[in-house]
């Protein structure tokens, strides 16, 4: 039977006809007026439409629409939301405009696997996507120059369903394109827009959608056309999904696919950031097309791409970090290495850590040819140079060109309409629709200005509709299951909101450690069934579907929220695991427990979300909560320490989670005078808000990747494509490797034989031998500071020294200085070469420390 489709569009009257722009704009995610609208046309079914507008107007009865048109109350509030869109829209003074400091006209095009936006655009999966959705969010807000390159997937990632025993299986539903807030992207004649992109011995064809958010776009590319074979069809039919052959397909449409994409649509960016490594074969298509539009060599074209790429690395797990067989990277990319006119043994290296890695890892690749890298957490960052220091040998870890921005979140996607309108009231001049900074330290200062009984009245409403939302899920889970109509009642009957409320939430990877608070169950029941401080807590998580460790994680807590009358109706799991779920969860708990394995966290977003709305945060110091803790306003388990072994770890910490829930939060918690109120525990939700909130957000994350990268990257960027600049610097870098042999530093002095007093300056002096080179080819360093555990130094600082003359063949180079320190000090001398047109001389890496 072959069926034909077609659309009926709703016929909105005129005066309402805005929804339709609105539903069409992913604005409205962060903009409760905007939502509510969409509540007041049928909350309903707005509810089953999963929070998607588009299909949503299309399932509502055009009586229902005349009749809103009539509505003066409704029509008025619409045209409030129509004029704060258009407003946000046309907003000649963004910040972006009001700081912008770049060379030329700057675009940054953001490449990720999923992004997080709006539980109606179901293109996600964990904190990797909430991450890229809500950084496209405030550039949006920031009015920065940035773009996002997607994949635009048939189905939706898994949804969580549960068994009777607790055992998690998986159903992939179908994503309803044509009723979602995206359109094709066709070019200036109407016709749809498609890229062909080589892969192996085939090519496949991709269309573009476009999704607008707010100021700026994200395009997905999407396989499933006719024109394609079934194969390549469902290439984009799974986030994450199919085998590794199918992982690499994916990878080379996103990261080629994308730079394809951008240029068939007229897009230049100015800076690629590639966010993890998925997206990372996009360097190498950024390599040819430069090789094919300016003439130039490999080695030429890569001064251009590396200087203007950015690459953000999520995980401090090495299986996190894709890894593929040499043999399936041939098969899809020998033809790219062709084209780059470099052996397969040169491409290869490109992704391998050392010359005996057996595969080839996708964030090598983006570390060695990205100049700006960075983790999402300092510890992360120092973390990802520990991982890969193997890339720069010689190098010191603290050197290591890894750097750190902290992750944040988009405070507007996050924050509860009733807390929103709080804090705009008490904090932000009473601003109630009005962009507001996020990141304004002055602002959230003045959180002591709010009254305890409004902000724990506000606090109360959340908690309340927290507990509202588990009960309909279970009521919904347990009859799915088959339970009578008694059982379901009775089970679904959960929470208390006088109760202490602790939460946890996130992805069941192991090492996250769920279990963690089931160490000692006797124990656990004394703390949930305290007489006077009872405690309950409510869990969220999916498991990989291949991931069967994380899945009996699930069914364990879930059995003993089923059958343990210890816990029961105290400790609940909440099914499927998604955007709306973790709203509810960081809006209405009071407590956010994360206690993953140090330091495998590498930032960990939900406890900011929780933080923002006034919930206190119960961590190990890692991730983002190693900034923050161990603080006045917040608890830490355990410490910086070193373990044993894991068991040995899980033994130390639970019993710290234990005693700090027991003796420090349940004593605040309920430390409530006769109007219910604990004074305690408001004044530590006001501090933590007040430290939190101005600093963990991606208005303040995004700021500082266009300062510390996209900046320099653009400015690097247009240096290197000016006439001659890139060969001048490819020719430089030929002429180190072929004369690196050559150069050495000897003859150090002072070696004094008695102590030199504070004060006094201290001449240094090599003798440098340099080959062929000259001296504006390199920098002699003095490097200076104390002799480390490990033996060699740990640095102060290292400090140029200046060349003074010739003596035969060699240079001298010296530099004068007076210690800052008394006692021993010790020093090494080295040579680095040295470019004022490149971001840094590191990569690759010539380094020669004095013998």
């Amino acid at each position: 039977m072959k069926i034909h489709s077609f659309n009926v569009q709703p016929n909105l009257p005129e005066n309402i006809k805005f929804l339709e722009e609105l539903a069409n704009d992913m604005w409205f995610t962060w903009n409760w007026q905007a939502i509510l609208l969409f509540v007041q046309v049928d909350s309903k079914l707005w509810t089953a439409a999963k929070r998607n507008p588009k299909w949503f107007l299309g399932c509502v009865p055009q009586k229902r629409f005349e009749e809103l048109s009539k509505d003066e109350t409704f029509v008025n509030n619409l045209n409030q939301v129509k004029e704060a869109y258009y407003n946000y829209k046309n907003n000649p003074q963004t910040w972006y405009q009001q700081h912008r400091r770049e060379n030329g006209n700057l675009l940054a095009a953001y490449f990720s696997m999923e992004y997080g936006i709006g539980e109606g655009l179901p293109i996600y999966s964990g904190g990797l996507g909430m991450l890229a959705g809500d950084h496209m969010k405030s550039a949006s807000d920031l009015g920065m120059p940035i773009i996002g390159v997607g994949l635009f997937y048939k189905q939706g990632y898994v949804q969580q369903v549960l068994n009777r025993e607790g055992w998690q299986n998986e159903e992939y539903p179908d994503n309803d394109w044509a009723h979602m807030p995206v359109t094709r992207v066709t070019d200036a004649n109407g016709n749809e827009i498609t890229v062909d992109i080589p892969l192996g011995a085939e090519t496949v064809k991709a269309c573009i959608w476009r999704v607008p958010v707010g100021r700026t776009s994200l395009y997905l590319l999407d396989t499933n056309l006719q024109e394609n074979t079934p194969a390549q069809r469902a290439i984009t039919e799974k986030l994450y999904g199919g085998d590794r052959e199918n992982r690499i397909r994916q990878e080379v449409v996103l990261g080629i696919g994308g730079v394809k994409a951008l240029q068939a649509m007229g897009i230049k960016p100015t800076v690629f950031h590639i966010n993890e490594g998925h997206s990372a074969f996009l360097l190498f298509q950024r390599i040819i097309d430069i090789m094919n539009e300016k003439h130039l060599s490999f080695a030429e074209a890569r001064e251009i791409v590396w200087a203007s790429s950015v690459f953000t690395t999520h995980t401090p797990v090495i299986a996190g970090n894709e890894h593929f067989d040499p043999a399936l990277v041939r098969k899809y990319m020998q033809s790219y290495a062709d084209q780059m006119h470099i052996s397969w043994d040169e491409f290869l290296a490109l992704g391998k850590e050392t010359p005996e890695s057996a595969t080839y890892c996708m964030t090598v690749v983006a570390l060695r040819l990205s100049a700006f890298c960075n983790g999402v957490a300092k510890l992360h960052g120092l973390v990802s140079r520990e991982m890969w220091q193997n890339l720069w040998p010689g190098l010191p870890v603290s050197e290591v060109p890894i750097t750190s921005i902290t992750n944040g979140i988009h405070s507007s996607s996050w924050i509860s309409h009733e807390l929103n309108e709080l804090y705009r009231k008490y904090l932000f001049n009473n601003d109630q629709r009005g962009e507001i900074d996020p990141s304004d330290t002055e602002a959230w200062a003045k959180m002591d200005n709010i009254p305890n009984e409004e902000l724990w009245n506000v606090h109360s409403v959340r908690k309340n509709k927290l507990i509202d939302l588990v009960q309909n899920r279970l009521k919904r889970q347990l009859t799915r299951q088959g339970f009578d109509l008694m059982t379901v009642k009775k089970n679904s009957k959960v929470l208390r909101p006088d109760v202490l409320t602790i939460g946890f939430a996130r992805r069941f990877a192991t090492y996250k450690r769920a279990t963690l608070l089931f160490k000692d169950l006797n124990r656990l029941d004394k703390i949930v069934n305290n007489p006077t401080r009872p405690v309950q807590f409510v869990f969220a998580g999916k498991a990989h579907p291949a991931d069967t460790a994380g899945k009996e994680f699930i069914k364990l807590i879930v059995g003993l929220t089923q059958n343990d009358p210890r816990f029961k109706g105290k400790i609940v799991f909440v099914e499927d695991y998604n955007m709306n779920t973790a709203r509810y969860m960081v809006q209405g708990v009071d407590v956010w427990l994360n206690n993953p394995m140090r330091p495998m966290e590498a930032s960990g977003t939900s406890g900011m979300k929780a933080a923002l709305n006034g919930a206190l945060a119960l961590s190990v110091l890692d991730g983002w909560w190693d900034e923050v803790g161990p603080c006045d306003f917040g608890w830490s388990i355990g410490g910086p320490e070193n373990y044993k072994s894991a068991e040995e770890r899980d033994a130390v910490e639970s019993e710290s989670l234990y005693s700090i829930i027991e003796q420090e939060i349940a004593p605040a918690y309920y430390a409530k005078d006769e109007n219910g109120l604990s004074a305690t525990w408001l004044n530590l939700m006001k501090e933590s808000v007040k430290h939190i909130a101005p600093v963990f957000n991606t208005n303040r994350m995004v700021k500082e990747y266009y300062e510390r990268f996209y900046i320099p990257a653009n400015n690097y960027g247009m240096i290197l494509q000016e006439e001659g600049k890139a060969q001048a610097v490819a020719q430089w870098r030929s002429r180190i490797a072929e004369n690196w042999y050559r150069v050495s530093v000897t003859d150090a002095t002072p070696q004094p034989e008695k102590a030199i007093l504070m004060g006094d300056k201290v001449n240094f002096k090599a003798r440098v031998q340099l080959g062929n080179l000259a001296p504006e080819d390199i920098q002699v360093e003095l490097y200076l500071g104390q002799r480390g555990t490990l033996g060699g130094i740990v640095k102060e600082d290292a400090i140029d020294m200046n060349c003074t003359g010739k003596d035969g063949e060699a240079y001298t180079y010296e530099v004068s200085m007076s210690p800052l320190n008394s006692g021993r000090q010790d020093y090494a001398m080295r040579i680095l070469p040295a470019n004022k047109d490149i971001p840094n001389v590191l990569t690759p890496l010539f380094i020669r420390w004095e013998e």
